[in-house]
């Protein structure tokens, strides 16, 4: 299981992560995925071009991770709720078993499941108010 802290930015994730990775080194793993590319996805025009997600890859134990919020999907960014703890499991059973135990008494923002990116995931705030994301990458031939 990995470990990384996900950012969220209002509209300056781009430019946060090419500042970061100025500073810090590193690789951007899978190129940046914006809003307008999520597959029949109504969004304002203005939105489209926000960061969906970004993964900066300092080494093979640290990364940054971070997305733009998306005002007409309901993400309202405000201090404070810009960090959240992500999770990459083992297993899609570890991942679920991590999601449903740490997410009791909080609230689910996204259930965890099945995506169109080739993985499950899941975010919530949990019962202390701490945001998380619980993410496993499918393998090939994995369902």
């Amino acid at each position: 299981m990995n470990i990384y802290p996900y950012l969220n930015f209002d509209g300056t994730a781009e430019e946060a992560m090419l500042f970061y990775k100025s500073i810090l080194g590193g690789e951007f793993e899978g190129g940046i995925s914006f809003f307008g590319e999520i597959p029949g996805m109504e969004l304002p025009e203005e939105e489209k071009s926000r960061v969906m997600h970004i993964s900066l890859k300092i080494s093979d134990s640290v990364k940054i991770m971070a997305s733009d919020t998306s005002p007409s999907m309901g993400h309202v960014w405000i201090k404070g709720n810009h960090n959240y703890i992500s999770i990459n499991a083992d297993s899609k059973e570890d991942g679920d078993r991590i999601f449903k135990g740490l997410s009791a008494g909080g609230k689910i923002e996204m259930d965890y499941q099945k995506t169109f990116w080739g993985a499950y995931f899941g975010s919530f705030e949990d019962k202390f108010g701490i945001g998380w994301m619980v993410n496993y990458d499918l393998k090939p031939g994995e369902e």
